[in-house]
């Protein structure tokens, strides 16, 4: 039992307000055993129909998981934990590729599947903005092969304008953070032609975001997607955030 998965009595309180109450037809499952199984599938990158007998039948689980999903539940419960604090002095932005398995491939219908090819094959890139503390706030997916300075604002304006960003280096980014009341912390390249001046000491923090890559992509089906339906994926990604840095 000491492998499995088991949300705490003080992470269930946190958790519990934020799931939906409107059942129709009969008593739901114990949404604690449920969601702990889910949870355990997302962590240990077992198929479902390999989830222990503990977590109840997995037909349930993967039922729960994929109609939430559609409904926007698992990203809804991270926003309104992410967002339930104040807006942080310092964010920093990055991204992180995710390789692609072939069984995600061909999905017929549904969401633009988000995969693009790179040198290093078919990927899906996730794009994220966090605090200080490296807790994500903001997490977006693209194809393996978008720049990330096509999407940077999209994901910064998500968040109230902060004291300071750590980002990437362009030029209408940073007048961009400007006009917004941001200071940017960004190294200029050596062959610019303005080399900007930027905060050194607060530029070192820039490893909490990459610790944070790291730490989501212990969760198996995260590091690797097996999801064919995008709306799936980026779910496991929100419901892995929260459970990590917000419970």
């Amino acid at each position: 039992m000491t492998d499995f998965f088991w949300f705490s009595d003080a992470q269930w309180d946190r958790i519990a307000p934020l799931l939906p109450t409107d059942v129709r037809g009969m008593k739901r499952v114990d949404d604690r055993r449920v969601l702990s199984g889910i949870v355990h599938a997302l962590r240990s990158g077992g198929r479902w129909a390999d989830c222990a007998d503990v977590y109840g039948p997995k037909k349930t689980l993967y039922n729960r998981f994929v109609r939430w999903s559609e409904r926007g539940i698992w990203e809804g419960i991270f926003s309104a934990l992410a967002g339930s604090e104040d807006a942080p002095d310092q964010l920093f932005i990055d991204s992180s590729c995710i390789k692609v398995h072939r069984c995600a491939g061909g999905g017929k219908g549904g969401p633009w599947p988000m995969i693009g090819r790179t040198k290093g094959g078919r990927n899906t890139k996730l794009h994220a903005v966090c605090d200080e503390k490296g807790r994500p706030c903001v997490l977006l997916l693209t194809p393996g092969n978008v720049n990330d300075c096509k999407v940077a604002e999209l994901c910064i304006a998500a968040m109230p304008p902060s004291g300071e960003l750590v980002g990437y280096d362009s030029q209408a980014l940073r007048e961009w953070l400007e006009a917004r009341g941001t200071q940017p912390v960004i190294p200029p390249p050596k062959n610019r032609k303005i080399l900007y001046e930027y905060d050194k000491t607060v530029y070192k923090k820039r490893n909490v975001i990459e610790r944070m890559f790291c730490r989501l992509k212990d969760w198996r089906r995260i590091a690797t997607r097996f999801d064919r339906n995008i709306q799936n994926f980026m779910s496991a990604i929100a419901l892995a955030a929260a459970v990590i840095w917000w419970l």
